[in-house]
Parts: C-alpha cells; structure tokens; sequence
C-alpha cells in the first residue's frame, strides 16, 4: 500500500515537471508592446516620485534654516535678556550700598553723640543728687 502511494506521488510530480517543461512560453509582438509601455510608465512614475522627493528634502532643507534662525535668534533674545537682568540686579545692589552708606554713618554718629550725652549725665549725677534721682528713675544707673 506504501508503495503503491508512493509510485502515485512521483507519477503525479513527474506529469507536472512534464508539463511545465514542455510547453514553450512565447511572447508576440502585443505583449513586447505592452511591456515596452509599462516599462515607460514605471520609468516616468519613477521620475515624478524622484522629483516629488526632491520637492519636498528642498522643502526640509528651508524648514531645517528657519529653525536655524529662530534657534539663534531666540539665542540671542535670551541673553540680551539675562544681561539686562544681571545688569539691573547689579544696579539695585550698587544703589542700595551707596543709599544705605550715609544713613549707616549718621546712625553712627548719634550712637556716638548719645553715649557723649549719656557720660555727661553720668557726671553730672555725682555732683547733683537731684539729677541721680532722675537718671535712676529712668534706669540710666
């Protein structure tokens, strides 16, 4: 039985093998036409795809320059931007120190003036009783 479905399988492929070898394809002049024509569709498709592609990296390249330049300018704007700030921040702290340089030496100089005034009191308290009396009721003794 094996064998009987073996010889079967090789009859079958042997027949096809047969056939596809022995019958001659033959192309007439219509179907080299037809092929002459697709193959110039196809070439023109390929152009115009080609040209598309071309189009549109010439497209990318314009696009790639205009992010170029805003990049650079947004570069720019930034750090005219941080300068002005650094140079205000800078302004702000020379005007303050320069503001503040006076009042600190007139507080100074009445912290001075007061203990002048405080020591003459302080004498004064010795020789004058009523005077003592005053300076320590208001705690200066």
């Amino acid at each position: 039985m094996r064998r009987v479905l073996i010889l079967i399988v090789i009859a079958i492929l042997l027949s096809t093998f047969s056939l596809s070898f022995g019958r001659e394809v033959s192309f007439t002049q219509e179907d080299r036409e037809r092929l002459i024509r697709l193959e110039t569709r196809l070439e023109e498709g390929l152009k115009a795809i080609n040209q598309r592609i071309d189009d549109t990296n010439k497209r990318i390249e314009d696009t790639n320059k205009r992010i170029d330049d805003l990049q650079t300018f947004m570069l720019w704007g930034f750090g005219i931007l941080f300068g002005g700030m650094w140079i205000l921040i800078g302004f702000v702290i020379w005007d303050r120190r320069t503001a503040l340089a006076p009042v600190a030496r007139k507080n100074k100089e009445l912290e001075e003036r007061e203990e002048k005034i405080e020591r003459a009191l302080k004498e004064l308290a010795k020789k004058d009783p009523k005077v003592e009396e005053v300076l320590r009721h208001v705690g200066l003794l």
